[in-house]
């Protein structure tokens, strides 16, 4: 007993130290960063190398000597032709988007359009990548008018959908000229969807009152501790409806071939069935049709990185740590299912 104490003494004073400095690292971090605006840089990289040098590695292993110096030979008589001709290759600007439920990846959304406009021509592509479950209507409204920009400014708008997009990722995909889909990818949820608990009743038992003050009648219509009425319910509905039309009409302008009402019901497809109601236009995933634009043109990634205070390391790490450990447990009840 006397040998758990002294190790629990320890192990507490070990915690109490770690804590301590954290905290003063924070504080210093917060200390040299006040005042300082967050930054960040473009990054820029060409996939066409990356291609290369996939096929390269590969011909090592796989190709003999004499197969692989062939190889080499023709590919390097190859690159003196294309030198020769006259200059002119089409260019396509790669751009991914993970999306959560605050559209957060937007911030970077932004810059990366402002940059690309700025040198891109008509004759060149925009290829976005596109993972989204959806989220906030403003926010991922700010995102699809990211996407209108481009569209808006004459350069064609390539959207590919490998597992997700949906509701809010679907307005944001919608606005492709051309959607493309892994067959297995969830699409579609062009509906709105609003939920929140109420405790009024049970604050009510314990004598618990919660006074909610407002001017202008519409101000607060549901809420959760007050004592919502079939009025303030009806009103919120109405506002779900209106949002549901304009999302509606937004979609439908972008994919005027949609039988809107038809596929505006708030259900998600499968990508084969979602090619069937037009919601996309070929199934094919990134990787595909990237890697054939490859062998025509010019590919480039572009990918806005912020600059990150210690205090957003931290926090980023943790919950990096705290979702790892939840999607591990998960997965492995998931996965029980079948055993």
């Amino acid at each position: 007993m006397e040998f758990l104490s002294e190790y629990a003494s320890f192990l507490a004073k070990t915690l109490t130290l770690v804590v301590a400095i954290v905290v003063v690292l924070v504080a210093v971090a917060a200390t040299r960063g006040r005042g300082r605006r967050a930054s960040g840089q473009l990054q820029v990289q060409k996939l066409n190398d990356f291609y290369k040098d996939l096929r390269e590695r590969l011909e090592q292993s796989v190709l003999s000597k004499e197969q692989l110096k062939a190889t080499r030979k023709a590919e390097a008589k190859a690159a003196k032709q294309d030198k020769k001709a006259p200059p002119g290759k089409p260019r396509v600007f790669v751009l991914d988007f993970d999306g959560d439920i605050k559209a957060s990846a937007t911030d970077n959304l932004r810059h990366e359009v402002t940059a690309l406009l700025s040198m891109a021509k008509a004759e060149d592509e925009v290829v976005l990548r596109l993972e989204s479950g959806g989220g906030m209507v403003h926010s991922y409204g700010l995102a699809s008018s990211q996407l209108v920009r481009i569209r808006d400014a004459g350069i064609p708008l390539t959207v590919c959908v490998d597992k997700v997009a949906a509701s809010g990722g679907y307005m944001m995909a919608c606005i492709g000229q051309k959607i493309l889909s892994a067959p297995f990818a969830i699409l579609g949820s062009i509906g709105v969807v609003a939920q929140l608990p109420n405790v009024h009743r049970l604050l009510k038992k314990h004598e618990i009152d919660f006074e909610v003050l407002t001017a202008g009648e519409y101000k607060r219509t549901l809420t959760v501790f007050g004592e919502n009425t079939e009025k303030g319910r009806e009103k919120f509905q109405e506002d779900l409806e209106t949002t549901h039309e304009l999302f509606k009409g937004f979609v439908a302008r972008y994919r005027p071939q949609l039988d809107i009402d038809a596929i505006a019901t708030g259900e998600v497809w499968l990508g084969m069935a979602a090619q069937e109601r037009l919601l996309v236009d070929e199934l094919k995933t990134s990787d595909q049709y990237l890697a054939e634009r490859a062998a025509e043109a010019e590919l480039f990634h572009l990918h806005f990185a912020q600059k990150k205070s210690l205090q957003e390391r931290v926090g980023l790490a943790a919950s990096m740590a705290l979702d790892r450990f939840v999607l591990t447990w998960l997965s492995r009840l998931n996965q029980q299912r079948f055993w």
